[in-house]
């Protein structure tokens, strides 16, 4: 039997990258759309990996979700130049908890934000030293859900 291919395999529709030249461009405080849920669909999973190591500032934080304010539905205020790299950060936003009064996340897979309309998919950088980084890499993956996008 064959094997699959990676992008067969994968657990993500989505995986977007963001390079230090990227977050830059976003700036602090901005937000950038990075996804779409389409009409009808939900998020199931958001992972968030550096790459490559976040060098030039110590204060990068990133949300992901789709308040345009405060995108934290999916990721939720992630330290990535504290991660390790490599290590992927999984669904810390407040729609991926158990509970509004808890801050763990769900130990399985609940999809989240489901929309009757195509909902956009946010990120926001949070770093008063954004425009002095000189290196850095962000791999995101996302499965999103599309149920209506399925032919009958």
């Amino acid at each position: 039997m064959a094997k699959l291919a990676n992008n067969e395999r994968s657990p993500f529709t989505d995986i977007i990258h963001l390079d230090y030249l990227d977050l830059i461009a976003i700036g602090n405080g901005g937000t950038k759309v990075i996804a779409t849920i389409p009409a009808g669909g939900a998020v199931e999973i958001v992972a968030v990996t550096n790459t490559v190591d976040i060098v030039g500032s110590s204060t990068l934080v990133i949300d992901i979700g789709t308040t345009l304010a405060d995108p934290d539905e999916f990721i939720n205020a992630l330290d990535v130049d504290g991660m390790t790299v490599g290590l992927p950060t999984f669904n810390t936003g407040d729609l991926m908890l158990q509970s509004a009064t808890t801050t763990t996340t769900l130990a399985g897979v609940k999809p989240a934000g489901a929309t009757a309309t195509a909902l956009p998919v946010y990120i926001k950088v949070t770093d008063s030293a954004v425009a002095s980084l000189t290196a850095g890499e962000l791999a995101i993956g996302m499965r999103i859900l599309d149920l209506t996008g399925q032919a009958s």
